[in-house]
Formats: C-alpha cells, sequence, structure tokens
C-alpha cells in the first residue's frame, strides 16, 4: 500500500495539496477525543476559492472511483455544507450535475421555514463531511435522510484515522463503528495510511513524521485498519 506506483502519484499530489494548503500539519496536537498525535487534518483550512475547488474536485473523484450509484449529496452543518456545495460542483466538471441539500442547527421559523435548505431530500443520498470522530452529526443525517423517506448510501469524509474509539484493544476505528451499527458505508478521499506514504516517498527528510505517526498507530490502531488490512 505504501509504495503502490498506482495510486502513489493521485494520492501524494493531494495530500501535498493539503500540506501547503495548512490542511495537514504534523507536529504535537490534541484531539478531539483528547489523545495526543503528531498529525492533525482540518478542512476549515482550505479557505480560499482555488483550494475548496480543488478538495471539492477530490471528494467528487473519490465518490466517482467508488463506484456507488447516487442521486443527490446531503451536507450535516455545518462544515458539511460547504463540503456538499464543494463537491456538487467538483461532480458537475466530471459530467455529473446532482442536487444537494443541507440542514440546519435550529429550525426557521419564517419564510421557507424548517431545518433543510436546498433541493428535496430524494433517491439515492450521499452525506459529505469531514471525518468521523464519534459519528453522531453522521447519524442524525442518516435519520432526516430515511425520515424524508430517502435512502442513505454512504458518506464520504475526506481522511480516517484509523484509530480505536476507546482504549480497549478490540476496539473498532470511529468508521467502523459507524458502519457497523449504522449500516451505511464510508468512502474516504484517503487514510492514515495513505498519510504514512506520502512522508515515506518524500524520503529522509519526512522520517520523524512518518515513525511519529507509525508509533501513535503502533499505540492506538483499530484491528481492522483503514487499509483493510489484517
Amino acid at each position: 500500500m505504501l509504495n503502490d506506483p498506482d495510486l502513489a502519484q493521485p494520492m501524494d499530489t493531494f495530500l501535498e495539496f493539503a500540506e501547503s494548503s495548512g490542511a495537514l500539519r504534523f507536529g504535537s496536537f490534541i484531539t478531539k477525543s483528547g489523545r495526543p498525535s503528531p498529525y492533525f487534518f482540518n478542512t476549515g483550512d482550505f479557505d480560499s476559492g482555488t483550494a475548496l475547488s480543488r478538495l471539492g474536485d477530490a471528494y467528487a473523484e473519490a465518490l466517482m472511483s467508488s463506484g456507488l450509484q447516487f442521486d443527490m449529496l446531503f451536507g450535516p452543518a455545518y462544515k458539511g455544507i460547504t463540503l456538499s456545495a464543494a463537491t456538487a460542483i467538483g461532480l458537475s466538471r466530471h459530467g455529473r450535475d446532482v442536487p444537494f441539500c443541507y440542514n440546519r442547527k435550529e429550525a426557521k421559523d419564517h419564510g421557507e421555514g424548517g431545518l433543510l435548505v436546498g433541493a428535496p431530500l430524494v433517491g439515492r443520498v450521499v452525506i459529505v463531511d469531514d471525518v468521523i470522530t464519534d459519528g453522531a452529526a453522521k447519524r442524525e443525517s442518516v435519520q432526516i435522510i430515511r425520515s424524508a423517506g430517502a435512502d442513505p448510501v454512504a458518506v464520504l469524509i475526506a481522511l480516517d484515522r484509523g484509530e480505536r474509539v476507546t482504549d480497549q484493544p478490540d476496539s473498532p476505528s470511529a468508521v467502523q463503528a459507524f458502519q457497523d451499527t449504522v449500516g451505511v458505508p464510508v468512502v474516504t478521499i484517503a487514510t492514515v495510511v495513505d498519510v504514512m506514504g506520502y512522508l515515506a516517498r518524500k524520503g529522509e527528510s519526512r522520517f520523524t513524521d512518518f515513525h511519529a505517526i507509525a508509533d501513535h498507530l503502533e499505540r492506538y490502531r483499530a484491528i481492522r485498519n483503514p487499509a483493510g488490512e489484517g
């Protein structure tokens, strides 16, 4: 996986773009779960028109490559709103003009009212967001989509960290737990294994970052890792 020549070039292009945008950083961080981490990923740092356009293309390409059949996109408030719109624009450049919808945190009691904005929720829906941490926003999205009579067919995210939800050795990752409990598959642009491959191909100058992530995964990696290896 780390040295697959068929996957390395487009993945390295995306991760290099993410690093140059400040969305992928290496060093010492504390994640939402309270764990220390040698790297951090935040789609909020794709904060220009050009960066967001490239990110939308990356989401669109990952979704098209998945082979999933879908009719529209849904963006959970708040980051998912921008990401679903960017993905819809990216898909349009692939010849797929698909509608999208998003939710508000609180129902609007004037104008068009309600919790949902955009196209009606119908057909096969892909939820677009940045990462899965505890899965709460995505589970809420699944409920919203099913309540509207539509079918949530996948969640599309940027990065799967592949870490155990808890410190128990048999704990699944957040992505695995979501798929197991909700029954909706997760499609990712990249995984932590891809990040390691990117660093490895950079050579000696990035070995410190590579080994820091390897040590981190040795401690926190879920048994079923993001590369699908045993």
